[in-house]
């Protein structure tokens, strides 16, 4: 049996899968967000399901590790954010995009 730190590296303060630029980040949204590794796999084609199931395996494993990552990520992401902020007219522009798909999947 393969070991889940065979899918994982440490790489740019982050998790990666091995083989990728899939942070685990990616994957493990998805999984706490109650899809399976088959959907999550279909997602990103390049990984295979073995790669899937590894880096749930390792984030199940290594939980606390990841998800103090995935914050500090997520702090980084919201700090540029307000740095850089997109210009009222783009910002209008992508919220009545993200409606109208929203509206044709709903």
């Amino acid at each position: 049996m393969t070991m889940d730190r065979d899918f994982i590296e440490r790489r740019d303060a982050g998790f990666y899968l091995i083989g990728s630029r899939v942070p685990i980040d990616r994957v493990v949204w998805e999984y706490r967000n109650g899809e399976d590794p088959e959907t999550i796999q279909s997602h990103y084609p390049t990984l295979s399901l073995e790669q899937v199931n590894g880096a749930i395996t390792f984030y199940l494993n290594h939980k606390d590790e990841v998800e103090q990552v995935m914050e500090e990520r997520r702090r980084q992401e919201d700090a540029y954010v307000a740095a850089h902020p997109a210009p009222p007219h783009l910002k209008e522009k992508l919220d009545r995009a993200r409606q109208q798909m929203l509206a044709r999947r709903g």
